[in-house]
């Protein structure tokens, strides 16, 4: 029986036994789903204090419960340390580390080499690993794969087998999670997709293969390009709308209503997340090696980043109707995090619109029933914690991230001035003197 045989009947009886590279918003919940499929999993991460939370059975991932996490670790269907060590006795790898962009707009792939060249000591015959961390189409060939097999004399795709498969987690979603997203797996060689495509559907509900990890790669740069782009394009529209006095909000409702060629998007503070702000700028960052410019990314990019300014020109205009400056002004910072309803800063339109009304003078704070504190940089600040009195003493309340739990009666009624980022407050906005909207 050849090597993959082995390998495949291991995972069809779930006697394989899988490592998740990384713990944090993609990691913990794939180790999860593994392991309430059967497998044995053992969850690897640097951060010590990350490690002694899981094995307390406490989570820090709002999408995965603490109690869920507690009862894996007792059946010993889920370990967790910070010792690679372990991947001699590991079949399968699953490397869910992050991908940053560093300041200067190129890649910051110091996780993922980090990882690899941690995982290449303990390689042995039989083992599957896939990437799954977002990057630039070529990054598992070029960069992953050269560094497993100067190690050994082990030959891809019959002694060992490698894969890209994208990640496609949406922190706070209930209806799509990463059971039953379709998942896209791209290998090195046919038989390495095949390897990594069988692993993965014992768990996962659907299982896309494609032809290569550059399909794969290129996949996940086209789904978060298409959104950066639209969401760019509505954004300018805000603009456009703003100048020519016409509700684009309104305009969008209506736009809405056609039943085909047309997504609805909406327009906001800016972008945020792990991957609409970041994966896009890989591709473009690629392009230039080979002596092209991604011009759509680019200005997308241009239009979204500008977004905190344009929402503090509604501030600093707003406080100017009132007869006060944004200088010395008490401004309350509704949402800090990226999206509604979690508590993920990453990216967050939030920090920048603070950091630009703190630059003019403003005395900020902020409220996030998600996030009760934020720290960036060396900068820190804590969420006030009476909310009521917050929107009394403030001379403006900024609406950046609409969570649900607001009562927005309530900021209505207790605000002076509302600049509403999101059109939280809706309809009862849009007629309302003290609201402002984008």
């Amino acid at each position: 029986m050849s090597i993959k045989q082995k390998l495949l009947k291991k995972f069809e009886s779930k006697e394989a036994k899988i490592a998740i590279l990384g713990m944090g918003y993609v990691g913990l919940p794939l180790a999860v789903v593994f392991a309430e499929a059967g497998f044995e999993v053992t969850g690897i991460d640097p951060n010590p204090e990350k490690i002694e939370s899981l094995a307390r059975g406490e989570s820090y991932i709002i999408d995965v419960p603490s109690d869920q996490i507690k009862r894996l670790i007792q059946d010993k269907k889920l370990h967790v340390t910070t010792d690679f060590s372990v991947i001699t006795e590991i079949d399968a790898v699953s490397i869910c580390v992050p991908t940053p962009l560093r300041k200067t707009g190129d890649p910051d792939l110091s996780f993922i080499i980090s990882a690899t060249e941690s995982l290449s000591n303990y390689l042995h015959p039989g083992m599957v690993i896939v990437l799954e961390s977002s990057t630039y189409p070529g990054t598992t060939r070029e960069m992953v794969l050269p560094r497993l097999t100067d190690c050994c004399d082990y030959k891809i795709g019959e002694d060992f087998f490698l894969a890209f498969s994208p990640e496609r987690v949406d922190p706070g979603r209930k209806d799509w999670t990463t059971i039953n997203t379709p998942k896209v797996i791209g290998g090195i060689t046919e038989e390495c997709s095949e390897v990594s495509a069988a692993w993965y559907s014992k768990a996962l509900e659907t299982v896309v293969p494609v032809s290569s990890t550059e399909v794969a790669e290129m996949t996940k740069l086209l789904e978060n390009t298409f959104r950066m782009i639209n969401i760019g394009l509505v954004n300018e529209l805000t603009i456009m709308c703003d100048r020519l006095k016409v509700d684009v909000w309104e305009v969008i409702e209506a736009a809405a209503t056609k039943p085909f060629g047309f997504m609805k998007f909406t327009p906001g503070p800016g972008l945020g997340g792990h991957c609409i702000p970041i994966d896009p700028l890989y591709l473009s960052w690629k392009l230039k090696s080979v002596n092209y410019t991604a011009r759509f990314i680019e200005l997308a990019s241009e239009i979204n980043t500008n977004m905190p300014r344009f929402v503090v020109g509604k501030v600093q205009d707003a406080l100017n109707e009132a007869g006060k400056p944004v200088k010395g002004s008490d401004i309350l910072v509704l949402g800090v995090a990226y999206k509604p309803d979690i508590d993920d800063t990453r990216e967050s339109p939030a920090l920048d619109v603070i950091h630009l009304l703190e630059q003019k003078g403003a005395k900020v704070s902020y409220h996030d029933p998600y996030v009760p504190f934020i720290s960036q940089d060396g900068w820190e600040m804590e969420s006030i914690k009476d909310l009521t009195q917050g929107l009394e003493s403030s001379d403006c309340v900024v609406i950046v991230t609409n969570h649900k739990t607001y009562d927005y009666d309530l900021v209505l009624q207790k605000s002076a001035i509302i600049v509403d980022s999101r059109n939280a407050i809706g309809a009862k906005g849009k007629k309302n003197p003290k609201v402002v909207r984008l």
